[in-house]
């Protein structure tokens, strides 16, 4: 249908300025991201006023048009939102957090975990192997996320049940994915080439810091450093050919914070010319550890400023950014896996949860796995934490990043705080547009 103002901005848009004068476009309901240069930013902008066009008349408006930059008049936006919110409840996707084991040879200073349990028992193994065979027939897609503890002190439930999971995936033609994050202390070439052998493809590792600096944080649990052997086998994985995406954490808070630079120096020198390494810098939070009081934590205008800081200085020097950044723009991408309907936590003695934080709470503790694969679920506890979000937040509704988000990036915050948890690319939008346009240029 033709007519005037057929053609408007969508409301899901967001938009900044590049280095060399273009433009980078994100639409957060299509997760389309796009750069238009310099000569071609008036026309994209005067395209994208409010009051629109009408008419598609050049490539630079059909491709706005294509990407979701503009849309019909006709078209009802809020409902669309309502829509994909309504597409995770999808019951031929599902997602298991398992906890192999959950003890850590590890005992990290701003740690929450309490590590009250050691390797996953047989009634529970026996489960999963039950569960997943019996969900398998209405299956499209599995995601599989190895947790801990630390998994890789159980390397051998992890190849039982990866086995297993990839077998079941094949005879059901089912998408299968998995990933897996580790202190990286056991991460040695020899595992990874395993871990690549089960479909584990994406891997996080955490450094803090340039030796004393990382020790001082992330030390063996009975004391001893981490730096050495850690940096010893990711430079050794890297001799491995063939796919795989491996995230370096970088966690900061005020006792690293001046350090921080000199790793990116470091690590640039390790890894800058391997792009399956990404880095990506977090805030040390206070998440209910013993050591909580004394966190040296940052402010939150700190850690808002400090982490793109942080990752524009890192892809200055020739690093990539970890794919979970641009990930998270993706629709539902910063929706935690929490208050998704279709993703369970599985501890190693059965115990279900929502989260991998509050694993004390009983408000997280949603049910039990049986050794013949049936569950125990409570509802009543799974509606917490899979309807706070934008069903009952109007700012969340009317927000540009609402498809993305969805009101619900981390339930647990707004259980225990009662404001509303917006991302940190949501509060930086176009600091963090811009660096995925340079982390492109690389």
């Amino acid at each position: 249908m033709q007519g005037n103002n057929t053609y408007i901005p969508s409301r899901f848009n967001a938009i900044t300025h590049t280095d060399d004068n273009g433009i980078v476009l994100l639409n957060s309901y299509n997760g389309a991201i796009c750069y238009f240069s310099e000569k071609e930013k008036d026309e994209v902008l005067n395209s994208l006023k409010r009051a629109g066009t009408n008419e598609l008349a050049s490539e630079i408006k059909q491709e706005l048009y294509a990407n979701g930059y503009l849309v019909s008049v006709q078209v009802d936006e809020k409902r669309r939102a309502q829509f994909l919110h309504q597409s995770m409840h999808r019951t031929d996707l599902m997602h298991l957090v398992l906890l192999p084991t959950e003890a850590c040879n590890f005992r990290c200073s701003y740690c929450y975990e309490t590590f009250p349990r050691g390797k996953m028992n047989r009634e529970t193994i026996r489960g999963l192997h039950a569960f997943v065979k019996e969900k398998a027939t209405t299956l499209s897609n599995l995601n599989i996320s190895w947790f801990g503890g630390e998994p890789l002190l159980a390397l051998d439930v992890i190849e039982e049940l990866s086995t297993s999971f990839l077998t079941i995936a094949k005879e059901n033609n089912i998408h299968y994915s998995s990933d897996l994050v580790t202190n990286g202390y056991f991460l040695t070439k020899e595992v990874c080439q395993k871990l690549l052998s089960w479909e584990i493809r994406q891997l996080m590792v955490t450094i803090d810091g340039i030796g004393k600096i990382h020790d001082r944080r992330r030390y063996l649990a009975g004391g001893g450093k981490t730096f050495d052997k850690i940096i010893d086998n990711l430079t050794k994985v890297k001799e491995i050919s063939g796919d795989f995406d491996m995230t370096i954490r970088v966690n900061f808070d005020e006792s690293n914070l001046q350090e921080t630079s000199k790793l990116i120096e470091f690590l640039k020198g390790q890894f800058a010319d391997d792009k399956r390494f990404g880095i990506f810098f977090r805030p040390v939070g206070r998440w209910g550890g013993a050591n909580d009081d004394e966190l040296p934590v940052c402010s939150q205008i700190t850690s808002n400023k400090k982490i793109w800081e942080f990752t524009n200085e890192a892809i200055t020097n020739g690093l990539g950014i970890s794919s979970m950044i641009s990930g998270s723009l993706m629709p539902t991408g910063s929706v935690c896996y929490a208050a998704k309907p279709n993703s369970l936590v599985i501890g190693s003695n059965g115990q279900l949860y929502k989260c991998t934080i509050a694993l004390n709470e009983e408000m997280n503790k949603v049910g039990n796995i049986h050794e013949d694969g049936s569950v125990t679920l409570d509802y009543d506890k799974i509606a917490v934490w899979t309807t706070s979000g934008e069903e009952t937040d109007s700012v969340c509704q009317s927000c540009y990043y609402r498809p993305a988000c969805q009101g619900n990036h981390c339930p647990l915050y707004r259980m225990r705080t009662g404001d509303r948890p917006c991302p940190y690319e949501k509060r930086n939008i176009k600091k963090v547009l811009n660096i995925i346009w340079k982390n492109s240029l690389n």
